[in-house]
């Protein structure tokens, strides 16, 4: 294909076809009213699957904007995902079927994710995950996206092995499958990677899987290892939890294209998908795709960022033993990232409810037993984002 600039039809056309290779789009920044340099987008296939994306996607959570999703398709981005569940997702949901009206459907990949009940104690599911309740949500989700399948449907946050291999939702999956609901099948994991992430390849089930992947993981060594399985295995690997998450108050910002280009040099990771909530970050990431090698300078900010605690819980579940409380620390602290980090205080609220929590929580003790990895107070960011709880979620946006 030449260099000349091509429209959004044709380049989605071009895509589904598999054309490998680079393709040059132009990115208009609309709000200043001028034109950008031609991009090159870079694409990797997903495993046996067989779809080609470029390697940076857009997560639908905090955004919810319909013009930055309508720039993120002129700008070349056609591998969208969302989550269904929350009331807030929900409305994303919705939001998306309306931007992607008059879009031909073979023209954009899309993915979304199915949480059911668990225990956070033990990340099993409890008996309220039944193939029925999966099937439900998906057909809930379709409904909202007005779409009548989705591309990729994710059996989501799955942290033990039994998990991944929880038969109802494995039938559930099967059925959507069989029914033309889903083209393929994946799983997302954000903690505890390593093992779910093994889990997946060993399945000879799953086709895609989806896993938190980041040089500040304490285990990032363990998530490579398992992530060149499950490629070796033909499965295809998305990237999340890549670069942003939010930092404290006084932390120097993390270089988010060094984060980026940091986890797409592992070429068994096939796609990222960033949850950019403006067009800022977005541009940002699309430059990434000039060129993935770090310079000197994006080295020397990782050594610096990997010292950076931020908001970035680690998900290795040692909290859950040594609070007397029992409390799902993993959970109220991905409230706290989302709240300060993501700047969605409704999403994090909405989480906060879902816990059935005691009604007082951090009281009873004169201090913390809990000693956490990233070295945070767990006490005080405990105390910090419960009283989201009682806030009317009018007031939140």
């Amino acid at each position: 294909m030449d260099n000349k600039l091509i429209n959004r039809r044709h380049f989605m056309k071009s895509s589904v076809a598999g054309m490998a290779g680079f393709i040059c789009l132009p990115f208009t920044d609309k709000r200043q009213g001028k034109n950008q340099k031609e991009r090159k987008l870079i694409y990797r296939t997903l495993g046996k699957t067989g779809i080609r994306v470029p390697v940076i996607g857009m997560g639908i959570l905090s955004s919810g904007s319909p013009a930055l999703m309508r720039e993120a398709l002129d700008a070349g981005i056609a591998h969208f995902d969302s989550t269904a569940g929350q009331p807030q997702q929900m409305r994303n949901e919705e939001m998306i079927g309306e931007v992607l009206k008059g879009v031909p459907r073979e023209s954009v990949v899309f993915g979304t994710k199915i949480h059911l009940l668990q225990d956070y104690k033990t990340g099993l599911y409890t008996k309220a995950a039944t193939e029925d309740e999966f099937l439900k949500k998906l057909d809930m989700a379709l409904k909202r996206l007005k779409m009548d399948y989705v591309d990729i449907v994710y059996h989501h946050m799955v942290s033990r092995r039994k998990s991944a291999f929880h038969e109802p939702v494995m039938k559930a999956m099967e059925k959507a499958k069989k029914a033309g609901k889903a083209r393929f099948l994946g799983i997302t994991t954000h903690s505890n990677v390593p093992e779910a992430v093994h889990a997946a390849a060993d399945s000879n089930f799953y086709e895609v899987v989806m896993a938190s992947y980041n040089y500040k993981q304490k285990n990032h060594r363990q998530v490579k290892e398992a992530i060149a399985k499950a490629a070796n295995a033909g499965l295809g690997v998305v990237a999340i939890k890549v670069i942003r998450g939010g930092l404290e108050k006084g932390e120097k910002p993390v270089n988010p294209c060094a984060s980026l280009k940091w986890v797409l040099q592992d070429s068994n990771v096939h796609a990222t998908i960033p949850g950019f909530s403006n067009f800022e970050e977005m541009s940002v990431d699309l430059s990434v795709m000039e060129d993935l090698n770090l310079t000197e300078a994006e080295k020397n900010d990782l050594k610096r960022g990997a010292s950076v605690p931020g908001l970035y819980c680690q998900g290795c579940g040692q909290c859950l033993q040594q609070c007397c409380a029992e409390l799902p620390i993993p959970d109220l602290m991905r409230s706290y990232m989302y709240a300060y980090g993501y700047r969605q205080p409704a999403l994090a609220q909405n989480i906060i409810a879902s816990l059935d929590l005691p009604r007082h929580v951090c009281k009873d003790c004169s201090s913390c037993a809990v000693v956490c990895l990233n070295e945070w107070n767990v006490k005080g960011k405990i105390c910090d984002i419960i009283r989201l709880r009682d806030m009317p979620s009018g007031f939140l946006v």
